[in-house]
């Protein structure tokens, strides 16, 4: 009963977001002018791969572009899974029942009124879409899913992403064993199918039997438990007779198509293995979601030199409260693969149309952590990014209030990093290298290279290291580091003096 989802060639050439914008207008062309079954599946197969590639983005871009290109075309969409459904429905009816079933006849006749009507829905909708907006939004979204380069680290962090939701899925599902289960991992394996055939095109090219064969597999389970609660309301007074042997039927497919998955994705053999073998894992996931974050920061970023400097200076400081022993927080790996990303990201500016510090934490804290992350530590980077400038965060009021202590001692740390690498920024200190700490009883010496100790400096340094020393517990005393003294070259032998000839032996 399942549609095919796979257009020809699909496995051999890697199709990007601009061809399947350009296959919906194409698509479109054909609806108005044949409005059959086949232009109906391939128009929402060509709409359901943009939705796709753009809900992958947007958890990269922040951009509203990949929104906006989601929600055009969505009722269009919806229109004409209804009438594909219906279509689809009504065929396996017909092939399933006999002829002088009456349960048969009562649904063909339900789905021979209810086409017309869903058809003339699906053409209304398709001459009201707005295709200048949609050839605008394949103009600006060419460049921004550049963001993401197909078979980069970044690309396998959002396919594996993907694949950890569509795992938990297919748990669910097999315990549960509830018709809304199995209609979560089917959308959660299209999920990741088409996120591998856009950003993974070489492993698409191995993985795309499989991928279709179990997409097609849940899509007949979805689909056989549509037609049965239908069936329930049509045989409902009239031929009840009639309902127990069609339920036995649509088991019985419905038991064929599950032994179809369990042969597919069960045991040690069984393709969820396949693919998880396939992405990264240990040290190389770590990697991908730090690829991750660098391209939102490459999307979000108004000043990309500037949170560089802040990075570098960032890293520096963390380094050297490490070798200080100052606090636990220091020596933590994770830590400081936290703050070394929330600097990354700190390039952005709000006060010229970009994104805000607000709207970043509210879209960090919306995707899901990358790999080798937790939880807990992404919403502090979340809230870090939000305090990392203006004013300092206060832990008793609002969503602040959520986070336990350590995430609060946390954000305190890394925002109070981040200020203090921004202040020296503004003193000129361009470079992370040569930093030294040292911690005593009653306070921290920090020695920054390149500071010059000026009453302006002094001020300006005051309120970065404020949040800092408030989580210290101690006074953060910051002084100039000494210049290391220049080596003097050596200096060369004495020459000794020829002897001098006189005038008569010099010329014989």
């Amino acid at each position: 009963m399942a549609s095919v989802t796979a257009l020809p060639g699909a496995v051999t050439e890697h199709r990007g977001l601009d061809h399947w914008m350009r296959r919906v207008l194409a698509e479109l062309a054909k609806l108005r002018d044949s409005p059959d079954k086949d232009t109906v599946h391939d128009l929402r197969v060509a709409i359901r791969r943009c939705r796709s590639v753009g809900a992958v983005m947007a958890e990269v871009d922040p951009n509203p572009l990949w929104r906006e290109m989601r929600h055009l075309p969505r009722k269009l969409f919806r229109r004409l899974g209804a009438l594909r459904d219906a279509q689809i429905m009504g065929d396996w009816v017909k092939a399933h029942g006999a002829e002088n079933d009456k349960l048969r006849l009562l649904l063909e006749e339900h789905f021979a009124a209810q086409e017309p009507a869903l058809l003339k829905d699906a053409t209304r909708a398709a001459e009201k879409f707005d295709q200048r907006t949609w050839k605008r939004l394949d103009r600006k979204l060419r460049k921004r899913v550049r963001l993401v380069a197909p078979q980069s680290l970044a690309a396998e962090c959002l396919a594996l992403e993907r694949l950890e939701e569509a795992k938990e899925l297919h748990k669910n599902a097999v315990r549960e064993q509830r018709p809304e289960s199995w209609h979560a991992l089917r959308i959660g394996v299209k999920k990741f199918r088409y996120t591998v055939e856009c950003l993974l095109p070489e492993r698409y090219q191995t993985w795309s039997n499989d991928l279709k064969h179990i997409q097609d597999t849940l899509g007949e389970i979805h689909d056989l438990d549509v037609l049965l609660a239908l069936m329930h309301e049509k045989a409902d007074g009239t031929v009840p007779e009639l309902l127990s042997e069609w339920e036995r039927r649509i088991e019985r497919e419905r038991n064929r198509c599950l032994d179809q998955y369990s042969e597919l994705a069960m045991g040690k053999t069984s393709t969820w293995n396949t693919w998880s073998d396939g992405l990264p894992q240990g040290q190389r996931a770590n990697a991908a979601g730090m690829a991750r974050i660098r391209a939102t920061a490459r999307a979000a970023e108004a000043h990309p030199r500037r949170a560089a400097q802040v990075q570098g200076i960032s890293m520096a400081i963390f380094d050297a409260f490490r070798s200080a022993r100052v606090t636990p927080i220091f020596r933590d790996r994770a830590s400081r693969r936290a703050l070394r990303a929330a600097a990354r990201l700190s390039g952005l500016n709000g006060k010229r149309g970009e994104l805000s510090r607000k709207e970043l934490r509210r879209f960090l804290l919306g995707q899901p952590a990358p790999p080798g992350w937790t939880r807990e530590n992404w919403e502090v980077l979340a809230w870090t990014l939000r305090y990392h400038r203006g004013a300092e965060p206060d832990g008793s009021r609002g969503g602040l209030a959520r986070l336990t202590e350590e995430q609060q001692q946390n954000l305190r740390a890394w925002a109070g990093v981040l200020r203090l690498a921004r202040g020296l920024r503004k003193c000129s200190v361009a470079g992370g290298a040569g930093f030294r700490a040292d911690r005593t009883v009653d306070a921290v010496h920090l020695e920054v290279p390149g500071l010059t100790d000026s009453a302006e400096n002094a001020a300006l340094l005051a309120a970065a290291k404020h949040l800092l020393e408030g989580y210290l517990q101690v006074p953060l005393i910051l002084k100039p580091a000494p210049k290391p003294v220049a080596e003097l070259p050596a200096r060369p032998e004495a020459v000794k003096p020829l002897p001098q000839a006189s005038f008569a032996e010099a010329s014989d």
